[in-house]
């Protein structure tokens, strides 16, 4: 199914076309075949739109919290250093 987006986009792409028609400069098919080409290209411009902001808005579930043990190994970088004398 085509979505409403695509088919508003479509049209404004294919606007000039439109225009020329209104002023007599074109044919009634080449401004059809101008709206049929331009929306494929409206529903890939559209769909690659959605695949770039579809994570923004989206809050993630906070995760487990964990508290780190006395005796074990950090993640610091400094397992061999100790402040002992």
């Amino acid at each position: 199914m085509i979505r409403p987006s695509v088919l508003l986009f479509a049209l404004l792409m294919s606007a000039p076309a439109l225009y020329r028609y209104l002023t007599d400069e074109v044919d009634i098919s080449q401004v059809l075949i101008r709206f049929l080409i331009a929306v494929p290209i409206a529903a890939v411009l559209l769909a690659g739109l959605r695949f770039v902001t579809a994570g923004y808005g989206r809050t993630e579930e906070p995760g487990t919290p964990t508290m780190p043990t006395p005796g074990s190994p950090d993640s610091s970088g400094s397992a061999g250093i100790h402040d002992t004398p």
